[in-house]
């Protein structure tokens, strides 16, 4: 299989963060110590030379910091990350490199370092403009540090992202379309709007709070496609919204069934093999045990997915996409001819929830409604 015309891109994992939030179930952990940055940067970079040494020689696509907090380190450690993997992989003047960042006054100070160490794109955790809100969250923040964040990062950062969460704990439909408003006017054409969900091993998971009914949650649901449907951003994912070229291109990559390596503690990849088989990789989740187990030069788990799995993963990412995909990219990043799936999209295009267009895989508006109905469509059958 050729695989030189799968992306690949570049997830770095930093887990710690100042304070773990209730509704968090990302790898991240708190009591970050400084003094440990040079370690686990040092960590990081022996991983990419590891899974670099693995793979056949591929452009790299993009760079995504995620977290945890990665603006806990200080910008002279991300200028050392992004220099390493200049060295090793090269990063063109066009790669997009994203950062998540908070808007706590100590991040907040260090956008400009981020900016000259080469990071040129911000994803901030704003989640509310509601001191309320955000207190419940257990947000670090108050609304007045996420303001002045986003003045700084619009300073600084010709693109940003806005996080903002919704169908908080007493949240009415007129304090969610508050909050978006906001983050449209304040955005620099993106924003990333979700609900928030109760998940296993959290501290809401135990202690729920008690969240908006059905009937408000589709309220500000209503609101907010509305209120998008006003401004200058476009849905073109699930839970993110972007004006005219915005669009995250890392995240893009995932949702196309693109191939990305994941480096730090937790860090989760996906990679095609020449023969052409997919596998899911992943690292130890506890920063000391991944920093041990890249120290002894131990490859990352890798779970290979069986063919019979692949149409499924691949409608997983691809239909979360508002516009769908080129219908080719089924065969050329699964490896399986489209006649694979032909009988399940025709049944699904009859019923009006996939589109009709030859050329693309994708739902209608009423399939995009029921994203998860279609999807399971997919799933193989089992004797």
């Amino acid at each position: 299989m050729d695989t030189s015309n799968i992306p690949l891109a570049l997830y770095v994992h930093l887990p710690w963060c100042e304070r773990k939030c209730p509704y968090c179930d990302f790898n991240s952990h708190e009591n970050f110590d400084p003094a440990d940055q040079g370690t686990y940067i040092d960590a990081l970079l022996l991983d990419l030379d590891q899974q670099l040494s693995w793979q056949a020689p591929r452009p790299l696509h993009s760079i995504f910091l995620g977290g945890g907090t990665p603006s806990l380190f200080s910008d002279k450690s991300i200028a050392r990350l992004l220099d390493g993997i200049d060295r090793r992989w090269g990063i063109a003047d066009s790669t997009e490199i994203t950062m998540e960042a908070n808007p706590g006054s100590a991040e907040a100070a260090r956008f400009a370092g981020y900016r000259e160490a080469g990071v040129n794109r911000l994803s901030l955790g704003i989640q509310s403009f509601d001191d309320r809100h955000l207190r419940s969250l257990g947000r670090v923040h108050d609304e007045g540090q996420a303001r002045r964040a986003i003045a700084l990062a619009r300073a600084n950062f010709a693109r940003i992202n806005l996080d903002v969460m919704h169908g908080l704990a007493g949240q009415t439909a007129a304090g969610a379309l508050a909050d978006l408003e906001e983050a449209i006017d304040q955005s620099e054409g993106h924003v990333s709007w979700y609900q928030l969900t109760i998940e296993p091993n959290t501290a809401f998971w135990s202690q729920p709070p008690k969240l908006p009914k059905e009937d408000i949650l589709s309220d500000i649901q209503d609101a907010g496609e509305a209120r998008f449907a006003a401004s200058k951003l476009d849905q073109y994912e699930v839970s993110a919204w972007a004006a005219a070229g915005q669009q995250s291109v890392h995240n893009l990559n995932y949702w196309s069934f693109g191939d990305y390596l994941g480096i730090g503690a937790g860090a989760h990849g996906k990679i095609t093999s020449p023969e052409g088989v997919v596998g899911r990789t992943r690292r130890s989740r506890l920063p000391r045990d991944y920093v041990a187990a890249v120290l002894a030069n131990r490859a990352p788990l890798r779970e290979n997915i069986d063919h019979s799995e692949l149409p499924v993963e691949f409608m997983l990412n691809a239909l979360r996409l508002r516009g769908g995909v080129p219908a080719s990219l089924f065969e050329s990043r699964t490896g399986l001819a489209i006649q694979h799936i032909a009988a399940t999209r025709e049944a699904l295009i009859s019923e009006g929830l996939l589109s009709d267009d030859p050329e693309r895989i994708g739902t209608t508006a009423q399939g995009f409604r029921f994203l998860d109905d279609v999807v399971a469509r997919f799933i193989p059958k089992r004797d």
